[in-house]
């Protein structure tokens, strides 16, 4: 199986076409890896407590970069269905999801609970407060995501986003916490993109946001976060069976 870490020229970014002419679903190199790899231990063609060969053997295997091999796995761990342990290698320890995701100190579940508490209030204090520099930041970054093909450099602009957000609402407690959380954004982010497609929704969900906050409007910033908020929270239930 080779895969190639960039799409076909002169194709959408979501689609390829068969020899019939058919439009197909196109999927990121990354995506395609970690679906091989989950396919292999759901089915029980890599055992329960088996060690995955090495990302370079993996890369060699796949024709992909060590990048996106290691993309691949942090989802599969995500999904508890691998450990990494440093030094040794990457362990199979389940054959089927976990009922949560494991996102280093924090679960899924528990910023799913924690960030309507924190983001939609700082969203709309951002339409509120927000300066014209923190305000163009912004703008710099839904324009980026908006052209950004490559999966793993779109999800720490997403998690920018959101960090910026919190900045420029002028309330510290929020921009800190949404700091201490970002690496375990930027991993969620990174396996919603991967099991539920949801990048091209999240763009669209960020420009309604990036919108309220340009004309000031506090109410709609907070119902255009929620909502955010509440389509991730979709799709983490769908991964995880709820």
């Amino acid at each position: 199986m080779n895969l190639s870490d960039s799409r076909t020229a002169g194709q959408p970014a979501n689609e390829s076409t068969s020899a019939a002419g058919n439009p197909l679903p196109r999927l990121s190199a990354a995506e395609a890896v970690f679906n091989a790899i989950r396919s292999e231990i759901e089915t029980g063609t890599v055992d329960v407590g088996a060690k995955l060969s090495s990302e370079s053997t993996l890369a060699q295997r796949y024709g992909v970069s060590r990048s996106v091999v290691r993309e691949a796995l942090r989802s599969c761990t995500a999904l508890g269905l691998t450990i990494t342990r440093t030094g040794k290698g990457t362990f199979v320890i389940a054959n089927q999801i976990a009922k949560d995701l494991a996102l280093g100190h924090y679960s899924a579940r528990d910023l799913n609970e924690a960030r309507p508490h924190i983001e939609v209030p700082a969203a709309g204090l951002a339409a509120e407060r927000r300066s014209a520099e923190q305000l163009e930041h912004l703008r710099d970054i839904i324009a980026a995501m908006t052209a950004e093909d490559d999966p793993e450099a779109w999800v720490g602009l997403d998690s920018s986003f959101h960090a910026a957000i919190a900045r420029a609402s002028g309330n510290k407690v929020f921009a800190n916490i949404v700091t201490d959380i970002r690496d375990a954004l930027t991993h969620q982010s990174e396996t919603l993109n991967m099991v539920a497609a949801r990048q091209h929704a999240s763009d669209r969900e960020h420009q309604n946001i990036l919108q309220a906050i340009e004309s000031g409007d506090a109410p709609a910033a907070r119902d255009a976060m929620g909502a955010h908020l509440k389509a991730v929270g979709a799709a983490l239930d769908s991964i995880l069976g709820a």
